[in-house]
């Protein structure tokens, strides 16, 4: 009997998703087909020009805005901030360092603190088990 090994593909958006760029602002021929895994594992390896553009400059998909901010995704629509953002914007909002900005990196940083803590205690629970 003879298997049959179906390539696996993607839809662009979530090819896009996978590349960290914002479907919108890539070429036509990229959003209008099925991107294959070797295709996506080609264009993660070696980068066309289009994608290290998009990634250097943007404009970037929101979870990207986030990161670089320093914030969570809810934060930047609690910060009224809804449409992908260029490099240049995000630079420019870090400078400007609008209050709900540093609001947002302070509750991040407090969310952070507290994951830690759970992590740590589990761990130590864990290894108190473990020890019985």
């Amino acid at each position: 009997m003879k298997s049959h090994q179906t390539t696996q593909t993607m839809k662009p958006a979530t090819a896009a998703k996978k590349l960290g760029v914002y479907l919108q602002a890539t070429p036509a021929e990229f959003q209008e087909g099925v991107v294959s895994r070797d295709e996506l594992n080609a264009l993660q390896a070696d980068p066309p020009e289009w994608l290290r553009e998009l990634r250097r400059t943007g404009p970037h998909p929101r979870p990207v805005v986030a990161a670089r901010l320093g914030v969570s995704i809810a934060g930047l629509a609690r910060g009224g901030v809804t449409e992908p953002l260029t490099t240049d914007q995000i630079d420019a909002l870090k400078q400007e360092s609008p209050e709900w900005l540093l609001r947002e990196r302070a509750t991040q940083a407090d969310v952070r603190k507290e994951a830690a803590r759970l992590k740590e205690k589990k761990a130590k629970e864990a290894q108190e088990k473990n020890a019985k």
